[in-house]
């Protein structure tokens, strides 16, 4: 039989085969319905960092340069242009469509997102129905971080690298190590601030590998051996030199019992790898897996390493994290503070489930999985933006003890209600739940605008624009919507990108390690809080006008200060001229 009559007909029976029939349906379901709910978790509003975003996309276009100067704000900075790409991708969308199209846009990234961590589920717990549930249960409790921001694109970018280096563990084909090495490019152009994270991913899978491939070589074993080795040798050439024969008999003892040191030495490592093997064919609670292409995976990482000189922004890929955490702006974000976990109930739920599992079922672990969802709690108690990266990356691990639970327990039954799902009936029941569900998620944002008049300050900016001099003013405004103000074309005191305000981006490192330049976001926090004088910091920055929500503590103080002439005031925002 020739190969293309073979092909053909393993084509037929692939196509006959009604498993994998079925197979192909549930996924079709399961694509559309997480489609379906991704879709109604789209938030319409736009958050305040997609607004200086399209402005630092149109810059850059327009320049046809990052010149990594800030245009937007009165104080003259340097900027470092922590997301360029994805800033010149959300230009060139709002261009083509405006905020219709970026809310498009968003929707297709949650669909993408939404896709790929089912794929990464299916791929690692092996059951397509788990995974399904375990995704839109994912999306569900990282829908607040659904957004038009580069946080979203990276999010795809990382699971997909999940899914490569999962399929290059397994098939080691080049193709896949190619794929790692293009998503390390585009996480360093699209947000660098996430690309040491990147690394972070590979870590479990080569801690495993070390690990085993230490005890594999049996360091201990091999020095005592070795000094058995020695120790006989020793007497043999003692023996041969040796001339008294009764010295030479007690030679002869020892040297008859480091032989049998060793041989029993020799018995009892013999019953270490066997009873070894067999923890790890049959472990208790953590499978032992060292997968031979793992150390493929360190030489990956590090041509990664490299790619973030493929950017235009010097050593900002490398130095920005490092330069963010070590200023003050993360202890005034909210997104940047430790999470309390009795304050997030939907992790502190998805916590003690996963626990629970691990200890009252008879379900194993991944060493590398284990490590993974250890490494993101951790993190995640460290600042709580980290809850993504968690629900992300953990999902797959919450899917193969699930899988685990219900092979052990009731293998038959998740059968059972997986053909039932791809029966006629049970695919009218899965899409109408999927439908109330995303009734339920889409009803309160149908009456929301792309931009939200309570929160931005809408009629307030084009008062400014249409009776003041934007290019000479300095107008003191809030963190919350100098973005919005930004995109309006009028030049701010501080917006959202916090890094711009703070001395380790604005600065020069001095000979004490600590670096020297204007603390623009501590001047600001410490103002608008009321635990600085306001005169002080409106002195030294020559401010002229002023905007406010009217409920902000500072208002307080300058509603009743004569000083302070009001020129424009609406229900949630007033503007101040400073005599």
């Amino acid at each position: 039989m020739k190969t293309s009559e073979k092909k053909e007909v393993k084509k037929r029976e692939r196509k006959e085969d009604p498993q994998r029939v079925k197979n192909i349906k549930f996924h079709i379901l399961a694509i559309f319905c997480i489609i379906l709910f991704c879709v109604s978790i789209c938030p319409v509003t736009l958050q305040n960092d997609t607004y200086y975003t399209i402005k630092i996309g149109e810059h850059i276009i327009n320049t046809k340069t990052v010149d990594m100067q800030d245009p937007f704000s009165w104080h003259e900075l340097p900027y470092t242009y922590p997301h360029w790409a994805y800033d010149v991708m959300i230009y060139l969308i709002y261009n083509i469509g405006g905020f219709l199209g970026i809310f498009i846009s968003t929707i297709v990234f949650a669909c993408i997102l939404g896709v790929l961590m089912y794929c990464t589920n299916y791929k690692i717990s092996k059951n397509k129905f788990i995974s399904f549930a375990i995704t839109i249960g994912g999306m569900f409790l990282i829908k607040d971080y659904i957004a038009a921001r580069a946080q979203l694109v990276t999010f795809i970018l990382l699971e997909l690298t999940i899914l490569l280096i999962e399929n290059f563990l397994e098939k080691k084909k080049v193709g896949y190590a190619i794929g790692i090495i293009i998503v390390s490019t585009a996480i360093a152009n699209l947000h660098c601030a996430v690309w040491p994270f990147f690394f972070v991913i590979f870590l479990p899978y080569i801690a495993e590998y070390l690990i085993f491939t230490v005890i594999d070589a049996q360091p201990i074993y091999r020095i005592r051996r070795k000094y058995y080795d020695i120790r006989i040798k020793n007497y043999n050439k003692k023996i041969e030199k040796e001339a008294d024969e009764e010295n030479k008999k007690v030679l002869d003892d020892k040297l008859k019992r480091g032989i049998t040191s060793k041989e029993k030495f020799e018995q009892k490592n013999v019953k270490i790898l066997s009873s070894r093997e067999a923890k790890r064919k049959e472990p208790y609670k953590i499978r032992y897996n060292k997968n031979k292409n793992a150390k493929w995976l360190i030489l990956i990482m590090i041509i990664c390493a490299f790619t973030g000189i493929l950017t235009p922004l010097g050593d900002t890929p490398y130095t920005y994290l490092y330069k963010t955490m070590k200023g003050n702006t993360t202890q005034s974000i909210s997104e940047h503070l430790p999470l309390t976990l009795i304050n997030d109930k939907e992790m502190l739920v998805v916590l003690t489930a996963t626990l629970a599992l691990l200890i009252f079922t008879d379900t194993k672990i991944r060493l590398k999985d284990l490590f993974m969802f250890a490494g993101l709690t951790l993190l995640m108690f460290m600042t709580r933006r980290q809850e993504s990266m968690l629900i992300l990356f953990g999902s797959a691990v919450i899917a193969t003890l699930i899988t685990q639970l219900f092979t052990k327990y009731d293998s038959k039954g998740l059968k059972e209600f997986e053909d039932i799902a791809v029966s006629s009936l049970g695919t009218i029941a899965i899409v109408l739940l999927i439908v109330l569900l995303s009734v339920i998620e889409t009803k309160p944002k149908l009456d929301d605008k792309f931009v939200n008049p309570a929160t931005y300050p809408v009629d307030a900016a084009k008062y400014i624009k249409e009776n003041l001099d934007v290019n000479s003013i300095r107008l003191f405004n809030e963190y919350n919507y100098g973005s919005y103000l930004l995109f309006e074309g009028i030049p701010v005191f501080i917006d959202s990108r916090a890094d711009l305000y703070a001395p380790e981006f604005n600065g020069v490192k001095g000979k004490d390690g600590k670096y020297e330049g204007q603390d623009i976001f501590s001047d600001y926090i410490n103002t608008s809080n009321i635990s600085k004088y306001y005169e002080n910091t409106f002195n030294t920055y020559e401010i002229t006008h002023v905007i406010l929500y009217k409920n902000s503590k500072l208002n307080l103080f300058l509603s009743r200060n004569d000083k302070y002439k009001e020129l424009y005031s609406d229900k949630k925002f007033v503007i101040y001229e400073r005599d």
